[in-house]
């Protein structure tokens, strides 16, 4: 072979495998004997790979809590360029940009961009609260991408990031292996782990959750018992799986806030084995155990939950991930859908498919809404003139509908860009404003 010609680089067939089960001990390796027998860092890892050590949780953390995996790859994750500053467009990780006002607020879905534009770049901020680097609170954001990342990689150091399709697949590297996602499933890549976006539709568009604070977790079930909601077995995590590519790649770190780029010589994905607990997963929404009322009146919405990251406070978490999937109604002489409220918590709320139970008019996949601490809100008229008339002696199905709910203690503050976008519904409060008055004094 001349000094010209240079070896073709094996790269393995990207096809997804997975491990059942929700932050389980995994161990998998993509070459047979790439993982050490009876220790993490032995003196020579197989195959020459270096050992390392991926950490989400101090090393202190009690056991149940703690998470961490370890890493066998083909070069250590320090090889790179110093990071240089690059333009974070319209991604925000600080909500002081305008006040935050009590008002209830509903937005279009965005449209898709005309330029090139791939997942990092597609991002946009629409709300939040709390700081990274006070590891406390969320971001909430929209992407909408029409090109696949092909050398560039990205990782987030200041949160998990919880991916919520709305249209279009996504093919997900990552260092620990391959997620496949579609509309109706969600993903969550853990802090730190570096990934790739692909799309084999062309396009895609949907909703990110960055959380700051504690990991998700599953939510305890007590009186409910050892059954129902999100079952951990529902729960994949990828199989081993790298690839051996050398060139010009880029490394986009998101850290403190701002967008930060290194040059790297290789593909990071060159992970050949692992094993621990802190990895990426996804979850199928159609595999949620429903629960609710069999006799009357209608449960609070925390029967609805899939995913939790806990605060210090029992009881009171920094983000609940809740979902309204189909299901059946049997309630009877019971106002079904969801009663007018005032909470002290905040509410995201997204449509990934069909139609929100709630809302008859307005609220369309893609889009989303706004109601913070004490904003009233419930359904709109047409929807309780309905529900007040049907006959609630026969059960009734919600299909052909998926929605979800971000709920978090702290206020939610939505950025200059979503106060200001065209796709803000100003006239949303109308929803409200014609409902007649039925009040009579002489009429129990």
């Amino acid at each position: 072979m001349s000094q010209l010609e240079k070896p073709v680089q094996p790269v393995v067939s990207a096809k997804a495998g997975y491990q059942s089960g929700f932050a389980n001990e995994f161990a998998t390796e993509a070459l047979p004997g790439a993982l050490p027998v009876g220790r993490n860092s032995p003196q020579h890892a197989p195959y020459g790979l270096y050992a390392e050590q991926l950490s989400g949780a101090a090393f202190t953390a009690p056991r149940a809590s703690n998470r961490r995996s370890w890493l066998y790859r083909i070069r250590p994750a320090a090889m790179h360029s110093p990071f240089v500053q690059i333009d974070k467009g319209l991604l925000r990780s600080s909500f002081d940009e305008v006040a935050t006002p009590p008002n209830q607020l509903r937005w279009d879905p965005l449209p898709m961009p005309v330029a090139p534009t791939d997942f990092i770049d597609g991002l946009i901020t629409v709300a939040g609260n709390g700081s990274p680097e006070a590891q406390s609170g969320c971001a909430i954001h929209l992407y909408a991408a029409n090109q696949s990342m092909q050398d560039r990689f990205f990782y987030n150091a200041d949160g998990e990031l919880l991916i919520v399709p709305q249209q279009g697949r996504l093919e997900i590297r990552t260092e620990l292996g391959l997620l496949e996602l579609e509309p109706q499933e969600i993903a969550v890549i853990p802090r730190g782990v570096r990934f790739q976006v692909r799309l084999p539709d062309g396009a895609a568009s949907g909703y990110v959750c960055e959380n700051y604070g504690s990991l998700f977790r599953l939510p305890d079930l007590g009186v409910i018992g050892s059954n129902g909601l999100a079952n951990p077995r529902d729960f994949l995590t990828p199989q081993a799986w790298y690839e051996d590519r050398e060139g010009t790649f880029a490394l986009v770190a998101k850290f403190s806030g701002n967008l930060w780029q290194a040059e790297m010589s290789h593909s990071p994905l060159d992970v050949v084995a692992w094993h621990g607990n802190f990895a990426p997963y996804k979850y199928d929404l159609r595999n949620f155990n429903t629960i609710g009322s069999i006799s009357y009146d209608h449960p609070d919405p925390s029967i609805f939950l899939v995913l939790q990251a806990q605060s210090d406070t029992a009881g009171v978490d920094t983000i609940d991930f809740v979902i309204f999937p189909p299901r059946w109604l049997v309630a009877e002489n019971t106002f079904r859908p969801p009663w007018f409220h005032r909470n002290i918590a905040s509410e995201y709320m997204g449509l990934i498919d069909g139609v929100y139970d709630a809302k008859a008019e307005g609220f369309l996949p893609g889009g989303g809404s706004l109601h913070n601490c004490m904003s009233p809100h419930g359904p709109d008229v047409a929807t309780f003139e309905k529900a007040s008339r049907i006959d609630t002696s026969r059960p009734a199905k919600v299909e052909a509908t998926m929605a979800f709910m971000i709920e978090t203690r702290q206020i939610i503050r939505p950025t200059r860009f979503a106060l200001e976008t065209p796709a803000l519904q100003r006239d949303y409060y109308r929803c409200w404003q014609d409902f007649r008055k039925h009040f009579s004094p002489e009429q129990a």
